[in-house]
């Protein structure tokens, strides 16, 4: 029991070299898994020699169990050839094959007790190596699952940092400052253009009152202005058109009264 026992401690060692080293966990449970298999190959060994002791010592306590036996059969046939000294002497052999036989018996259980104990070591050892196995698995998911976490946290922490916010205010306030510039401009470009408008309204005014003179100075040369720049009344009508207007005007009259002659006519009758 005492190899289970270093074996045992060995492992320990191993898990707490692991724990306190500041290696690889995935490369160092490899490693221990590597040196488990190879105590438990050595621990199988140790194991079967053990076996072999215990059905060596089973076998010579058999052997001396039998030679008892034998003894006993031989005083037996003495006894019955009358020879009482030869019987004593098969008796004595008896003896001593017994004492042996006895001390062999204990041996052997003894031994065998011990194998069988070694066994359930065994058995116990090998689950442990199976559990090591399962336990390696998780604990290499778990050390990812941690190294993503701490990749997480140093980007939330960069992130976090002054510098990296004074980064982006500083970009912000660039471009702040583009856009008004580019607001600004837009702004100039208008009053330039608003002022090529009122620019060009003038000169329209101006060149209309051009037009408006020379018409001015037009009229004046055909003599359709007054004095005071009015133009002149249309032209006073001739007498002929007066006698014109006076005979137009007769006749109205004249059938104004045929039409009242008419209807008086109407009414006496």
């Amino acid at each position: 029991m005492g190899f289970f026992s270093r074996l045992g401690t060995l492992i320990k060692s191993n898990l707490n070299d692991l724990i306190s080293k500041a290696e690889d966990p995935e490369k160092m449970l490899n490693q221990v898994l590597v040196d488990m298999k190879q105590q438990l190959v050595e621990a199988k060994k140790q194991v079967a020699v053990a076996i072999a002791d215990e059905k060596r010592l089973k076998k010579q306590y058999e052997d001396e169990a039998a030679r008892v036996d034998d003894w006993e059969r031989k005083a037996m046939m003495a006894v019955r050839a009358g020879d009482d000294d030869l019987a004593k002497q098969a008796l004595v052999r008896k003896g001593e094959h017994s004492k042996s036989s006895e001390v062999m018996q204990k041996q052997w259980q003894s031994q065998k007790q011990a194998v069988d104990r070694l066994k359930d070591s065994l058995r116990t050892l090998n689950n442990k190596m199976e559990e090591a196995k399962r336990k390696k698995n998780i604990l290499i998911a778990r050390k990812k699952r941690a190294e993503a976490q701490k990749a997480i946290h140093l980007t939330m922490a960069g992130l976090n940092d002054t510098s990296a916010f004074e980064t982006f205010d500083r970009m912000a306030s660039r471009i702040d400052q583009l856009e008004a510039e580019a607001d600004a401009g837009a702004e100039v470009a208008g009053e330039l253009s608003r002022g090529g408008d009122l620019e060009r309204k003038f000169a329209q005014l101006e060149g209309g009152h051009g037009t408006d003179q020379a018409l001015l100075e037009l009229k004046q040369e055909m003599g359709l202005l007054t004095e005071g720049g009015r133009e002149e009344e249309d032209a006073q009508p001739t007498a002929e058109n007066n006698e014109e207007a006076d005979a137009v005007e007769d006749e109205l009259q004249e059938l104004k009264n045929k039409l009242g002659g008419d209807a008086s006519s109407a009414d006496k009758e």
